[in-house]
């Protein structure tokens, strides 16, 4: 059966001398494997392109479905926006490796979850038209409340008589919990004053260092790891972390 649906790429792997093997996260049908024929030709003369299932990229696509597992076919592919930040901004590219990075790892499931496409094509929308200072704090926010649509996000309950931040439990309590998962009074802060911004345009109000970026995604990866079994380490992190002006 041919049907339509979005599809953000998240992995793409070659396979033989001219084929890829590409992971999507569809609107529809949650996330799906396809096999692409031909693509990497010399010249090729379809519809389809090596160049369009880059991580990361959002396409509409028309697909052959069945009930069965495995790979599917793709029959027509378009992109949805011309990526305008990838080969030109090196912080913007280096965000969005680690957005679909992040995601990669928190879908265990492949059932579709409609809400949270939407969601990633927010954050690519923003990351596309974002000014220095929103893409250099997107991934602490991007993190934060991605965590939301799996179930773990943390409580904005931070007051005066709740400035700590309990990593373990998800939420601000008074005082440092006896185990080692939480953070200081200033890190806490800055934590829930990204968890009350509503949209990326809210972090251009907060200029922070590098180094204090550094902490504070450190801090939410450590946060994941805490809540997402066997979630390892981030192969974008070293880059990101060194283009966080």
């Amino acid at each position: 059966m041919l049907q339509k649906t979005k599809g953000l790429v998240m992995r793409s792997v070659k396979y033989g001398d001219t084929s890829l093997v590409v992971t999507v996260f569809t609107e529809d049908f949650g996330v799906q494997g396809y096999m692409v024929n031909g693509v990497r030709k010399a010249s090729v003369k379809g519809p389809l392109h090596a160049s369009m299932f880059q991580p990361g990229t959002l396409l509409s696509l028309v697909v052959y479905t069945s009930g069965r597992q495995g790979l599917h076919r793709i029959r027509e592919a378009e992109w949805l926006r011309i990526d305008r930040y990838g080969a030109l901004d090196v912080r913007k590219q280096s965000v969005l490796f680690f957005m679909v990075e992040l995601l990669q790892k928190c879908l265990r499931h492949p059932e579709a979850q409609p809400e949270l496409f939407h969601f990633m094509e927010d954050a690519l929308s923003a990351l596309e038209e974002a000014p220095p200072q929103v893409t250099a704090n997107l991934p602490v926010f991007f993190a934060l409340h991605l965590s939301h649509f799996f179930g773990f996000r943390m409580q904005d309950n931070f007051d005066d008589d709740h400035r700590c931040l309990d990593l373990r439990e998800g939420l601000f309590v008074p005082s440092p919990p006896a185990h080692p998962d939480w953070s200081d009074q200033a890190q806490s802060f800055l934590v829930a004053q990204f968890l009350r911004a509503l949209q990326p345009a809210d972090l251009e109000e907060m200029p922070l260092s590098r180094e204090v970026r550094r902490r504070l995604l450190d801090l939410c990866l450590r946060y994941y790891a805490l809540h997402i079994s066997d979630f390892g380490r981030l192969q974008s992190i070293p880059v990101l972390q060194e283009l966080l002006d």
